[in-house]
């Protein structure tokens, strides 16, 4: 069974450390992929995220994020992760997979929880994911920062992200 994911009841958020002292969160608003199922278990996930859509509430920082010193978007528009191998042990799940930015692609590993399938009122089986993951932006060529006057960063290496997906059974057409 392939599985799209629903972007209304999706979302992928990241956190980063700023001044070492508060944490800035943002989402990509804008997403799409498919996961794929045989048998109750995940064989395969790919999800496409525009990286224009990144979202921090704050219109000026959104720019400087899109821009040359960061994620580069006239560049590099999409990031794209690509399930390599998934675990399911009861609710808890381990999803390994290459996650592609700014054109260099690293393994990252989610760690979370599946739920499901259930149907929704309108009988469509649904089934969702949260996972999270801690990746290092300095790895997918993210440098940019500034030193302090106390000697720490602008901003933390670590980035935070936070995956929650639900996700419909597609129905196939007949022929």
């Amino acid at each position: 069974m392939k599985w799209a994911i629903d972007l209304n009841h999706s979302q992928i958020q990241f956190a980063v450390k700023h001044l070492g002292i508060s944490t800035v969160r943002g989402t990509f608003d804008q997403f799409e992929g498919t996961i794929d199922e045989e048998n109750g278990h995940v064989t395969g996930a790919t999800v496409d995220i525009d990286v224009a859509s990144i979202n921090t509430g704050n219109a000026q920082r959104d720019g400087h994020l899109r821009s040359g010193e960061l994620f580069h978007v006239d560049e590099f528009p999409k990031a794209f992760f690509q399930l390599t191998s998934f675990n399911k042990s009861g609710e808890d799940v381990t999803a390994i997979g290459q996650l592609t930015l700014l054109g260099v692609s690293h393994p990252v590993t989610l760690r979370g929880e599946l739920n499901g399938p259930v149907k929704d009122p309108w009988g469509n089986q649904k089934v969702s994911a949260s996972l999270t993951t801690t990746i290092s932006r300095k790895v997918w060529g993210l440098v940019y920062n500034g030193v302090l006057e106390t000697g720490g960063m602008l901003l933390s290496d670590d980035i935070k992200l936070t995956i929650e997906v639900q996700a419909a059974a597609l129905v196939e057409a007949a022929v």
